[in-house]
This record gives structure tokens, sequence and C-alpha cells, in this order.
């Protein structure tokens, strides 16, 4: 068959693989986001009632955060077997390990019925979510990056992380949702649990989307060649460690900036500016639409402008923002907290939107799958799992936002300090 004969079918594929890629990830964040929630309305009742208004927020967060320990181990064990075995197995392994602890979570009895083994279980299965997601990223974004076409890896790589708003914008809906057809204290005793148990069955749509795609092409082309690594991590840190730190320091900021406005902004609306629930979950909703449509545009800029020109756009956006940003949503004032957040958002898809194929081209492809969970799972830990922690501690500790928005442009400017030096020896360094 000719070149051009096959072209559509290449095409045709890419964007398969892009939509697969896209459904799974907005259904794993799904499932994570959904936890981020409950930790800051319900689960300091539910499971933490022997502490303090602060202790049991701090403690909730602590949970939500133990996910991100966890990023590692699910990162090393998926990368490997993602790297000598296939990028779609390790996909399908990935939904199935955050799909049922989501849902075992809808199932945990509260502190008041089994005591102290209620937030152990919590944790466990947080850890077990974890480890789902840190094998998720990179092999849903090699998918869509390893088939793309040459001059749309970053539009097509930034589809997986179209999933991280759009599973916002899910959890969110489900919880107004949840909230609005039911009294507080329902809600708060068992209606919460409806939104993990939902996970149930979008597993189902998710396991019968990824195992219709095909492995990734340029897999399967190294495979054939007999190229596949024996100990791929082991090669990784020998081969590529500037490439590791780079790409790990690289992926800090996106995750801080966007655990900051989907989970912390929400616990300091409700509990801080004293706002409704629903108007805070409204106000994400608003905002994860434009997230969305932004971050398309990054993924299209990363191809037209270049990945790192993009994302230091993105970078540079965040540390300026991060101080004005607590200004307009101090006020109080509905529109003022959407615009301080759309803001704050672009920053974060901009330098999303390019990251996947930015990240990927730094590793050869037999290491790729390995390469990318590490530095992914090590900016998430570092950006996104202490972020609402610190964020809660510091504003407990001074009383004010101003810790909290140096929290943000440190971490930001970390970021860029990491991507703007690196030449093209280090971002593509080829095979």
């Amino acid at each position: 068959m000719s070149t051009t004969g096959t072209a559509p079918v290449r095409a045709r594929k890419a964007r398969t693989v892009a939509l697969a890629s896209y459904i799974g990830t907005t259904i794993e964040w799904y499932d994570f986001f959904i936890y981020g929630v409950a930790a800051t309305l319900v689960f300091r009742t539910q499971f933490f009632p022997e502490f303090s208004e602060l202790g049991g927020t701090l403690a909730s967060l602590g949970t939500f955060a133990v996910g991100f320990i966890a990023r590692p181990i699910g990162g090393v064990v998926m990368g490997h077997f993602g790297d000598r075995v296939g990028r779609k197995s390790m996909l399908v392994v990935s939904l199935l390990t955050m799909g049922i602890a989501t849902t075992l979570i809808g199932l945990i009895p509260t502190y008041d019925t089994i005591g102290i083994w209620a937030p152990i279980l919590l944790v466990v299965l947080r850890l077990a979510q974890g480890m789902g997601v840190g094998g998720e990223w990179a092999g849903a974004v090699l998918m869509a990056v390893e088939n793309a076409p040459p001059k749309r890896k970053s539009l097509y790589g930034c589809f997986p992380q179209l999933g991280l708003p759009s599973g916002i914008l899910l959890s969110q809906l489900v919880f107004l949702l949840l909230t609005g057809i039911m009294p507080a204290d329902t809600f708060a005793s068992w209606g919460w649990r409806i939104a993990f148990l939902i996970s149930a069955a979008l597993i189902i749509v998710g396991l019968v989307i990824r195992l219709r795609i095909e492995e990734s092409a340029d897999f399967e082309r190294i495979r054939e060649a007999g190229q596949v690594a024996k100990l791929p991590v082991v090669e990784v840190f020998r081969r590529s460690p500037v490439q590791l730190l780079v790409g790990s320091l690289a992926s800090i900021a996106a995750p801080a900036l966007g655990y900051l406005v989907s989970v912390y902004m929400v616990s300091y609306g409700t509990t801080q500016l004293e706002l409704p629930t629903t108007t805070m979950l409204w106000i994400i909703v608003g905002v994860s639409v434009l997230w969305i449509l932004m971050m398309l545009a990054a993924g299209i800029a990363g191809d037209r402008a270049g990945r790192k020109q993009t994302f230091v756009v993105g970078a540079v956006l965040a540390v300026l923002w991060a101080f004005p940003m607590f200004i307009l949503v101090d006020t109080k004032a509905i529109p003022l907290i959407f615009i301080a957040l759309v803001v704050i958002t672009a920053a974060n898809a901009i330098m999303a939107g390019p990251q996947p194929a930015l990240i990927t081209e730094m590793f050869p492809i037999r290491l790729r799958y390995s390469g990318a969970s590490l530095c992914y799972t090590a900016g998430s830990i570092l950006g996104g799992g202490i972020t609402p922690i610190l964020a809660t501690a510091l504003f407990a500790e001074f009383g004010s936002t101003i810790a909290v928005s140096a929290l943000i442009a440190v971490a930001s400017l970390i970021s860029l300090l990491a991507i703007v030096p690196a030449g093209r020896r280090i971002l593509q360094p080829g095979e």
C-alpha cells in the first residue's frame, strides 16, 4: 500500500487514540478530583471527627496528598512494563486500579462505625488511586504523541491533558447535582458516596474504549527492531539524568496551579470567605470550561511557536499573577473571583498544553514511558500533592494570603528557571 493511501488511515488512528486518551484521562481525573472535593467538604466530619476544624481539614487534605506519594510507585512499575510490554496494556491496568479504588472509597464505613480503621482504609485506597494515576499520565500521553502527525504532536499530546479540567468539571457538576437535590446533612451523611460509586459505570465505558485502540506505532517499531529496554527505569537514570531533573522541575508549576484551583480554592472560599459551597463549585465549573479551550489553544501554539516558548509564557504569567490573584479573590465579589481563577488557569493551560510533547521528546522511545512517568510524578508530588496542605497551613500560620501567593510564585519560578536554559540537546536529544 502506498504512503498516500495509508495517510488517511494513520490520521484516523491518531484522532481515535487522542479521543480515547482524552476520555480515559477524564474518567481517571474525575475519580481523583471527587476525592479532593470530598476531602474539603465532608471527610473532616466523616473520618476525622476527633480533630479540631483546622486539624480535621489538614488531616483530610493529608489523605489527599497521600495519593501523590504513591504516584512514583505506579510510575516506576507501569513505566517498566509500559516500555517493555506496551503502552496500551498499562492504560487498562491504570484505569482498573483507579476505578476499583474509587468505587471502594464510596463503600468505606465512617469513623463512627469502625473507628480508626475508617481513615486507615481511606489512606490505603487513596494510595491505590495514586498508583493508578502515576501510571496513567505517561501512557495516555505517549499513545497520543507517538501516534500523532509529525507537525501536530503538541496538539494531539494535549488531549490527555484536557482530562484534567474535564475531570474537574465533571466532578464539580456531580457534587453540585448531589448537593442540590438533597439536604446538607443527608449529603454529608451518605450522599457524597454516590459520586464515588458512579465511577463503577465510568470504568466500563473507559475499558471498552481503551481495549479497542491499537498500540503506539513508535513502540511497535522499537519492539519489532528488538530494541526494547530490559531495565528501562535503570537506563533512564543512567542515560538521561539531566532530562529527569529538568523534566521533574518543569513539571512542578502546572499541578501546583491546578490543585490550587480545584482543591484549595473550594476550601478557602467556603471556610475563609464564607461563600456557599454551591457558589464556589459553580465558579470552578465556569473556569473549567474555559480551561479546556485555553489548553487546546496552548497545544496548537506549542506546534506553531514551539513547546519551550509556549511553556515559558505560561510560567511567567503564573509568577506575575500569583499576588494579584488573591487580591481579587479576597474581595468576595463573584466576577472578580472568576477573573482571578480564569487567569491562573490560563497560566496552567499554557504550560500544560505543550508539556506532554515537551517532556516525552526528552527521552528516547524505548525509555519514554519510564522517563515521562518519573518526571510527571516527581513534579506532581512537589507541585500538586503538598500545595493544598501548605497553602492551608501557611494561611493558618500567617493569617494572610500573601504567603500562599508566595508559594505559588516560587513553584512557578522553579519550573521557569528549569526550562529556560534547557537547549535542544536536553529537550530533543534523539534516540
